[in-house]
């Protein structure tokens, strides 16, 4: 047993001096990559933004940049530890067929996010709908878009549903439309409300100075009518516009004496 034993301790201690010094230099050199990953990352994302790059191109090409960089690391330290390549890739070929079948999504996606970037059908800061979701494009990844909700949900969608399934861009153009229902009973002076409406639609920072404004009847009910209210308001910051075009509309009819519901 004590023979067993010293052998198994000479083995371990042969071991020891012939793959220590290479776990060490493994564990330093992966560390130190880490670092330089960083650095390299940070650098890149400051020169191209200098460049002034596209942000939706500048968020995917660091995202690329970083998994690239870290597989390389991944593969210098497996070199540096003696751990022999042609075995993975053996494993790899092995289970080619799994593989393929399983990432064929993720490499649908990273495929479908390089078209994104390519074609522009949407880019950082845009409103969008998609996949019966409204929100800001905060990030446009390898495999999949962020965005963020007025309530500010995080959504996020693999790029392969946005390059092959409707998209709606709302911030395209620079412009969106306000439509703005108002219910006024009778007797109320139609004449007086157009004449209040426009007046506060010509004096209110929401609505865009240059655009036309329409005021008409919508719809005639027994207790009342309807009057709708098309303005436009700048893409950017449009809820935000609607809401206080709105309040002002509420407050500008109140004070010119036309009655609204309730009162």
């Amino acid at each position: 047993m004590h023979i067993n034993l010293e052998k198994l301790y000479d083995r371990a201690y042969d071991w020891m001096i012939t793959v220590g010094p290479r776990i060490i230099i493994a564990v330093l050199i992966f560390a130190l990559g880490q670092w330089l990953i960083r650095l390299l990352k940070r650098k890149s994302g400051n020169y191209m933004h200098r460049r002034n790059i596209d942000a939706s191109l500048q968020m995917f090409f660091r995202s690329l940049f970083y998994v690239t960089l870290q597989v390389l690391l991944i593969l210098l330290v497996m070199q540096i530890m003696g751990l022999q390549l042609t075995i993975f890739a053996s494993i790899i070929a092995a289970f080619g067929v799994a593989a393929g079948l399983a990432l064929s999504g993720t490499l649908q996606n990273f495929t479908s996010g390089v078209l994104i970037l390519l074609l522009k059908p949407y880019r950082v800061g845009d409103n969008i709908i998609a996949q019966g979701q409204e929100g800001t494009i905060t990030a446009i990844e390898i495999f999949y878009t962020v965005m963020t909700a007025y309530d500010n949900r995080i959504i996020i969608i693999p790029n392969s549903k946005l390059s092959n399934e409707l998209i709606i861009n709302l911030s395209e153009e620079g412009k969106r439309r306000m439509d703005i229902e108002i219910k006024l009973p009778f007797p109320s002076d139609y004449s007086t409300a157009e004449k209040i409406i426009r007046e506060t639609a010509a004096n209110s920072k929401a609505v865009m100075k240059e655009s036309e404004v329409r005021v008409g009847v919508s719809l005639i009910e027994p207790d009342g009518y309807r009057v709708i209210v098309n303005a436009w308001a700048r893409a950017h910051g449009f809820m935000d516009d609607k809401l206080l075009f709105q309040q002002q509309l509420v407050d500008d009819l109140k004070n010119g004496g036309v009655k609204l519901p309730g009162m």
